[in-house]
């Protein structure tokens, strides 16, 4: 046997950030998952479906400062009981292990998926288009990732979705800017939600400052530009780019 494989049917769900959730077909599993550990090797096997995974890095991803002694035979009882938990067929594989979760809607993906083509409706001027996939990407990425959970690999995974949730903010207030009306005061809202997680990205200082303007607040924008300012200045000590300076001065004229 050479991997580690799931097979299921359309309707599987996995949510890794907030509460672990299994489902499939309507049914909870994750309370048959065992133990901490348990959950911790069937998050690494789903987040590296793609893959195969070799039982070396399984040991480091779960026991990260030490496996336990006989940690050859703690990872097959996991391994026993995932496939207890899920299926006769759901765990198979010796030297390389891998979790195909077929048809499965994964949450991390998902979000990725759904910024990518926020961002992909914004760049061709699509803004009503990017609002729901935007929206799903920020709901999923503002969550922390399997909470309570302390290891290399998901910290990294954290400082992933970190990214992930500035650009879904990122594109959901272009797309609230680009759809005017309504949803500017929704685009003004996630805007400063965007310069205090982002404090460098100038991108997000245009787009707030762009949705105040719009709002009919040019000058609570130009405060956003002075804020802007004082940070560049204090952090790095560089003025802003000569692209918002452009638009400061375009609401100036205004």
């Amino acid at each position: 046997m050479s991997g580690v494989t799931l097979e299921t049917t359309i309707g599987t769900r996995v949510q890794l950030c907030g509460p672990l959730i299994v489902e499939r077909e309507g049914i909870r599993l994750e309370d048959q998952l065992p133990g901490r550990q348990g959950r911790y090797l069937f998050a690494y096997l789903v987040l590296n479906r793609h893959r195969s995974v070799s039982r070396g890095e399984l040991l480091a991803a779960i026991w990260p400062d030490q496996s336990p002694f006989g940690g050859e035979s703690a990872l097959n009882a996991l391994i026993s009981k995932i496939r207890r938990a899920l299926g006769p067929e759901a765990v198979s594989g010796r030297a390389s292990l891998r979790f195909a979760l077929v048809d499965a809607w994964v949450d991390v993906e998902a979000a990725v998926e759904a910024v990518h083509r926020a961002e992909s409706a914004i760049a061709t001027g699509e803004h009503a288009r990017a609002w729901g996939p935007a929206l799903v990407a920020l709901f999923i990425a503002q969550r922390e990732f399997l909470p309570g959970a302390e290891s290399p690999w998901v910290t990294a995974q954290r400082h992933e979705l970190y990214d992930l949730h500035v650009r879904a903010l990122e594109a959901y207030v272009g797309a609230g800017v680009g759809v005017g009306g309504t949803e500017l005061a929704a685009a003004v809202r996630a805007g400063h939600q965007l310069v205090k997680l982002a404090p460098l990205r100038e991108s997000g200082y245009q787009l707030l400052m762009r949705a105040l303007a719009d709002q009919g607040n040019p000058g609570e924008a130009l405060r956003v530009y002075s804020g802007l300012c004082h940070v560049l200045r204090e952090e790095l000590g560089v003025p802003p780019s000569t692209t918002t300076r452009a638009l400061y001065d375009r609401l100036l004229l205004a």
